[in-house]
């Protein structure tokens, strides 16, 4: 099957970029935002509405990261199932977590309308559905069941022109759709301005928490009285980081040779995970989109069988003519099923908005919402549900557990089992390993031109060693999810910091 483009999300290949400047010299605001993505724009939308002025601080461009590598589906359940929420915490929980990303939903609808922001965004059902003959009929019957609980408009009917064979559905109606990069791009051009500054190619270095905060860049620092870290997971070292677990997963736009199936956002559900397969038409034509094979980050090096078994069920299920792109993204899923919004345990004045799983846009949009009440003074209604400081130990402890020892593992692991050779030579074209020379711990890339790229393979984050991904060429951190480029640098993650130069290869190779 033919491939137009590698590693690279439909969004960003088909959306038209504004550009912002990067900071340069010392500045003061109100309140200083890190990231520019759906989080980031959408808190200083209601920011600025209520009069305070603002700063947003993104490393490349606006909406590029997370966002624009998500799959543009917007509805009220949750990658892990409604009836997971209900079951960790209560039905109270369960209705509160459905009404509230009802309501971020309809926050982005009400900003299309407002700005006329041309994204495609449609009003479109929701399903989860299982096929015959994978005994899976009673997980999609808890979730209608958890749905109709939850106040949700859902049936348990497959419409007629249904493009899968169905045993078993959930059927939500008055979800949504849309293409986040275009509508996040629009925002941020509607709020620009003396109040709203946006400055890209502007990396933070750190952040001091205080009265004031202080947020350091390679370009100068920002002054605020409340900091927003709207980074996907927060930037340098945080009490979330260990209870959350960093997913990578995959995503392919095709073409088919058909029509294409009704708009919908389609969950098809799996023995260990599910597909999520959704429409989507722009000017270029006809796509269909697939999300999913997730593993947790760092701890698979050969990723593309992860884009052969995308391939092979759109294969099995869709009349493919070729795959146009092909793209990964990650996600963080939380302790206890809910994300982690407001203030930051143990500070005072810097916020925190993160553990959303795969449920990034609806949680990022509701962020916003919760977090600019905070700092505005206003009482918002979800504010305590999804409080960073709130204490679940019942609903947190298996997960919690299970990611510290996974931690552990690898930082013992890696470190006393360390690289499958000490020779550069044995490093082929294309393959990435991790290595020992003269007590240093590096990471070894060879390019198709057979050049060597060498890092320390230490993550600067909280010292693990990171792993080889290769089907996007970069190093992992197993442990936080950061990642980094072949030559270091910081692609995503907590990491605030490049991965080391080495002290010398010394010309080890021979």
């Amino acid at each position: 099957m033919a491939v137009d483009h590698i590693t690279q999300a439909l969004w960003s290949a088909t959306t038209a970029f504004k550009t912002y400047p990067s900071l340069s010299g010392d500045l003061e605001v109100d309140v200083a935002i890190v990231g520019a993505g759906i989080t980031g724009i959408s808190t200083a939308y209601s920011l600025v509405k209520a009069g305070k002025k603002v700063a947003v601080l993104e490393a490349l461009k606006v909406g590029s990261g997370t966002t624009g590598s998500s799959t543009g589906n917007l509805y009220a359940p949750i990658d892990e199932r409604l009836y997971t929420i209900a079951s960790k915490h209560s039905e109270e929980t369960m209705r509160a977590v459905a009404t509230s990303r009802t309501a971020a939903i309809d926050f982005i609808e009400q900003r299309v309308l407002e700005f006329n922001i041309d994204c495609e965004f449609n009003r479109v059902p929701w399903y989860l559905f299982s096929e015959p003959g994978n005994d899976l009929m009673a997980q999609v019957g808890k979730e209608r069941e958890a749905a109709e609980k939850a106040g949700l408009p859902v049936t348990g009917e497959a419409p007629a022109s249904f493009p899968f064979k169905v045993e078993s559905m959930a059927n939500i109606a008055h979800q949504a759709q849309f293409n986040p990069l275009k509508y996040v791009q629009g925002l941020a051009a509607a709020i620009a301005g003396d109040n709203c500054l946006l400055f890209e190619g502007t990396k933070v270095m750190d952040v001091e928490d205080g009265e004031p905060c202080v947020v350091q860049t390679e370009r100068g620092k920002v002054t605020a009285k409340q900091v927003i870290m709207a980074t996907h997971s927060p930037k340098g070292i945080y009490a979330v980081h260990t209870a959350m677990e960093p997913y990578r997963e995959y995503a392919m736009a095709v073409r088919l040779k058909g029509a294409s199936p009704a708009g919908g956002v389609y969950w098809h559900v799996q023995q260990m995970q599910h597909y999520s397969v959704r429409p989507y038409s722009n000017e270029q034509g006809n796509f269909l989109l697939i999300l999913g094979e997730a593993h947790k980050v760092g701890h698979k090096e050969h990723n593309e069988e992860n884009f052969l078994k995308l391939e092979e069920y759109l294969k099995a299920h869709f009349d493919v003519d070729h795959i146009v792109y092909k793209w990964a993204a990650q996600n963080y899923k939380p302790a206890d099923a809910l994300p982690y919004i407001g203030t930051s345990p143990l500070q005072n004045n810097t916020y925190i908005a993160t553990g959303f799983a795969a449920d990034g846009l609806v949680y990022g949009t509701l962020s916003g919402m919760i977090i600019s009440d905070i700092i505005a003074g206003k009482e918002n209604e979800w504010a305590k549900l999804y409080d960073p400081t709130r204490f679940t130990p019942i609903a947190s402890a298996p997960k919690f557990a299970k990611e510290n020892i996974d931690v552990a593992f690898h930082l013992v692991k890696d470190f006393l089992f360390y690289g499958e050779t000490d020779q550069l030579k044995e490093i082929r074209a294309g393959e990435g390993k991790t290595i020992e020379i003269d007590d240093e711990k590096l990471a070894a890339y060879r390019d198709e031109e057979g050049q060597l790229h060498v890092v320390s393979s230490i993550c600067p984050h909280m010292g693990c060693v990171v792993h080889f991904n290769n089907a996007e060429k970069s190093w992992d951190c197993p442990c936080h999810g950061s990642r980094f480029s072949i030559e270091g640098e910081v692609l995503e993650g907590p990491a605030y910091h490049n991965l080391a130069k080495p002290k010398a290869t010394n010309d080890t190779e021979e």
